[in-house]
């Protein structure tokens, strides 16, 4: 027996429910938990009964999102229901999507895909009488603008609802129908004309060729044309026979019934039933992807403590507008030695990982004034919170900077490390990629800047992890056909109606990263964050070469049974991230406590050093090249970085023997002496500023240089020469021409110049704007099936409607309202009841009690999702839940 007829023989013969809100009413609890599931939007707040589910399930921007998160058959089927009459057959939506000649994966696919929009609230009705819910009808049938998106136009009664009846007649005459008495007659008689296969092509048969390479070129859509005030021989033949219809001054359209009758009864050039498979471009061993992917999050994590070390003493300037500058951006390719794109990407996972900040505004883009996270509840706010706002209110320029967090985290373990960045990339709705590109304004989209978030993002992301997971592991996906297979689960992503069009050509070559994408077209952002999404997955480790490993596996499967017992809370987003480090740790080199010095003054670390030495070390020496092995170099002037830094030769000489693997060459230990015996013998203090040494020689070598000209020196004893520049400008000027001096206090003490760590105030990392409301959770959909169970029957009984019972519920005494609430709170049961507000607005609450005390009841309102308190003498009536009749069971 084939599919669609065990579809039918499931089916009741009897016509079914007259309306949306009759049809989700007969569902069980199971069923309106699915939809409730697949819809969340529904839920806020949640409804008070089916009739207003029912509403709200019609209402635009519900259908429109439902639309969105239909995959490519569900979408035809849909549309092909738009065209077809209403109420239609299943058999008849059957002949639209698989045609005159039928199609065996359509007739299997189509039950379960009827079936998956009758769940969502999309169709309704008998087997016989499918109805689309009208604002879908509306969103995907032809209107007098555009076509439908199969490209069919209007139906013959609607291309001739304003024509004379003396116009309908005459083309009655020349199709060779017989003239009838009535304009309604005639429309059905053209309409079964053109309905009938065998008819039209008997004569088109007459027809000149230019006539039917007009149709041939209208069949597919879009169906209307431009003609003249006085058509050609070829448009006036089809325009005589109705073949084109007129609907505005200078334009035609080839009626739907035509369409279809060329078409060969299909709705769709090409119907799609089954998903595209993900072809395989690439198989590895599983060993070498992992290892490659291990080696790519270790430099990830190099690459952001590059970043975070150099601004450590604070970063760029905030644009007035937000962001970075473009300056400032190729600066930090420049020290990070990538690409600004990708340097773009490494400073908006920072930012998202909550470890870099403004100084003085809030990483929070929606926060308001009142919503500051950094005062505690009495409004007290710290010392350097408070220099913030002073800065800003002096007009002090606000930087970049690290923040708190980003000490916590360079203390933990490599793979918790790279954890804690996976955690911010992958649920991030901010795309570095459109970094560069235009907005909707024509304005420059900068990074760290606003107008970067894009809802779709993480679904894309991990909708493209997961896609990589299905595959054998080692196998890498070929690019082509993921894009095409995420086409297929998300093929409408735009308020316009689709057009079907063929898909331009795809090359292999794989794309760079960034180059943005215009602000108005979702088509091409959806193929840019998949080709993203793919990219920044290789340079975060997540997979390698082109394959996903193991640890971006257990990534996903981390992931799933979080949500299973509650997604994005903190337990399951932190027992993710400890799975996913403790998979990824083995593939991390262990941190080194040494290093191979040569004689060339270089230093070779052969993998990842312990922090401790690889911060000393970045004092004394400095990186000439990264790899596999990082190289150092010791210059003069690193030494004398080392020295101002309040080491001492000796020091630096133990360091160095106690971290070295082979014997410290001689070239080294001469450098180091040579710059310890001559610096500190110059001090420089604040005069306007001053020079002293106990070696005259030396000052008068100073005094007799002419590039000492600019620094006018004047001296006030043997030892002591006075300058009019600032001692900072003294001491650069001193050490260019080859002088090492030390910077002296007011005491006469040598001032020690370390590095100074400039932090932000707290912040917390941006949150993402999410693509719609939340997922629910199991709690939730219990008590929302049961609060519109409850809702229904109070608002479907019989009963006298009067002024003493707001709301439908029954008015009940202040006595059994606090005994019937108490007792909920004392058995976890949720109560309805009804409330009447300060401005006497009167509505129904479903209230899960929580403590009953001083005349108030506190407890969890689930209709506005949040705890809330209501006074008991505003409770005008109180209910229980009872079960389903008939024993039924809530949703689970």
């Amino acid at each position: 027996m084939s599919a669609e007829q065990q579809h039918r023989d499931g089916q009741a013969a009897d016509p079914g429910p007259r309306s949306l809100a009759q049809a989700l009413r007969e569902r069980d609890d199971a069923s309106l938990g699915a939809l409730l599931r697949s819809r969340p939007d529904l839920l806020h707040p949640v409804p008070t009964d089916v009739t207003q589910l029912a509403t709200r399930a019609g209402t635009r921007a519900s259908v429109l999102r439902a639309l969105e998160h239909l995959d490519r058959f569900a979408l035809q089927a849909a549309e092909a229901l738009a065209v077809a009459p209403d109420p239609a057959s299943y058999q008849e939506l059957l002949d639209l999507l698989a045609g005159d000649d039928g199609d065996e994966e359509v007739a299997g696919a189509l039950p379960a895909t009827v079936a998956l929009l009758r769940e969502r609230a999309l169709v309704w009705g008998g087997e016989d009488r499918l109805r689309l819910v009208r604002t879908a009808r509306e969103l995907l049938a032809p209107s007098a603008s555009h076509s439908s998106p199969t490209g069919l136009g209007p139906s013959v009664a609607e291309a001739t609802s304003g024509m004379s009846p003396g116009r309908i007649q005459a083309i009655l005459t020349a199709a060779g129908l017989p003239h009838t008495h009535d304009t309604v007659s005639a429309v059905a008689a053209l309409s079964g004309l053109f309905a009938d296969r065998e008819r039209v092509a008997e004569l088109l048969e007459g027809a000149p060729e230019a006539s039917r390479e007009v149709l041939t070129r209208l069949v597919w859509g879009p169906p209307y044309g431009q003609v003249t005030a006085e058509p050609a021989a070829h448009l006036r033949w089809l325009l005589d026979r109705g073949l084109l219809l007129p609907t505005t001054p200078g334009t035609v359209v080839l009626p739907r019934e035509v369409a279809l009758s060329l078409r060969g009864g299909r709705a769709h050039r090409v119907p799609e039933p089954t998903r595209p498979r993900v072809a395989v471009a690439a198989e590895r061993k599983p060993q070498v992807v992992d290892a490659a992917a291990g080696g790519q999050a270790l430099a990830a994590l190099d690459t952001v403590e590059e970043l975070l070390r150099s601004w450590d003493e604070g970063g760029p300037a905030v644009l007035r507008a937000g962001g970075l500058s473009i300056r400032d951006l190729k600066r930090t390719a420049t020290v990070l030695e990538v690409p600004e794109p990708v340097a773009a990407f490494w400073v908006e996972l920072a930012y998202a990982a909550g470890l870099i900040a403004s100084d003085g505004g809030y990483v929070e883009e929606h926060h308001d004034r009142h919503d500051r996270p950094d005062t505690d509840a009495e409004g007290y706010e710290d010392e350097e919170t408070r220099d913030a706002r002073t800065r800003r209110r002096s007009g002090e320029a606000e930087h970049y900077a690290p923040t708190p967090e980003y000490d916590a985290w360079r203390d933990l373990p490599p793979a918790e490390r790279w954890a804690w960045l996976l955690e911010a990339w992958l649920p991030g709705t901010r795309a570095p990629g459109l970094i560069g590109g235009r907005d909707g304004r024509d304005r420059t989209l900068s990074a760290l800047g606003p107008g970067l978030d894009r809802s779709p993002a993480p679904e894309v992301r991990r909708r493209v992890l997961e896609l990589m997971a299905g595959l054998e592991p080692g196998q890498a996906p070929d690019p082509a056909t993921l894009l095409e297979r995420l086409r297929w689960e998300r093929p409408l992503r735009s308020a316009g109606p689709r057009r079907e069009q063929p898909e331009p050509p795809r090359t292999g070559v794989r794309p760079a990263y960034g180059g943005g994408v215009a602000a108005n077209d979702p088509e091409a952002l959806r193929t840019k964050l998949t080709e993203w999404a793919l990219l920044e997955a290789e340079m975060l480790g997540v997979t390698g070469r082109g394959a996903l490993a193991t640890h971006g596996r257990a990534l996903l499967g981390a992931e799933g049974r979080a949500e299973g017992a509650g997604a994005g809370t903190a337990p399951a987003g932190s027992a993710r991230a400890a799975v996913v480090a403790a998979l990824l740790a083995p593939l991390l080199p262990e941190p080194l406590d040494h290093v191979l010095l040569q004689a060339d003054l270089t230093a070779v670390a052969p993998g990842p050093l312990v922090r401790p030495l690889a911060e000393a070390l970045g004092v004394l020496a400095d990186v000439e090249s990264k790899g596999g092995a990082t190289v150092y170099r010791f210059t003069p002037g690193s030494v004398r970085r080392a020295l101002d830094a309040g080491r001492s030769a000796t020091e630096l000489h133990a360091f160095l023997d106690r971290h070295s693997r082979t014997p410290v060459p001689q070239p080294l230990t001469y450098l180091i002496d040579d710059v310890a015996r001559r610096h500190g013998l110059l001090r420089v203090g604040a005069a306007s500023s001053y020079v002293r040494c106990d070696d005259e020689s030396v000052l008068d070598e100073i005094l007799a240089d002419r590039r000492a000209t600019a620094l006018r020196l004047r001296r006030l004893a043997p030892t002591v020469v006075a300058a009019q520049a600032d001692p900072r400008t003294l001491i650069e000027g001193l050490r260019a021409m080859g002088f090492a001096p030390a910077a002296e206090s007011a005491e006469g003490d040598v001032m020690i110049a370390r590095p100074h760590a400039h932090r932000t105030p707290p912040r917390t990392p941006p949150a993402p704007v999410p693509d719609g409301p939340p997922a629910p959770d199991a709690t939730l959909l219990t008590a929302a099936v049961r609060a519109v169970r409850a809702g229904d029957r109070a608002a479907t009984a019989p009963r006298k409607e009067t002024p003493e019972a707001p709301g439908g519920l029954p008015r009940t005494s202040p006595a059994d309202t606090l005994a019937t609430v108490q007792a909920a709170a004392m058995t976890g049961e949720s109560v309805w009841i009804g409330h009447v507000n300060a401005e006497g607005a009167a509505s129904q609450r479903l209230l899960a009690p929580l403590r009953v005390e001083g005349g108030y009841v506190t407890g969890y309102d689930h209709t506005a999702d949040e705890i809330r308190t209501y006074a008991l003498h505003r409770i005008t009536g109180v209910a229980e839940l009872a079960d389903e009749p008939g024993g039924a069971e809530p949703a689970r």
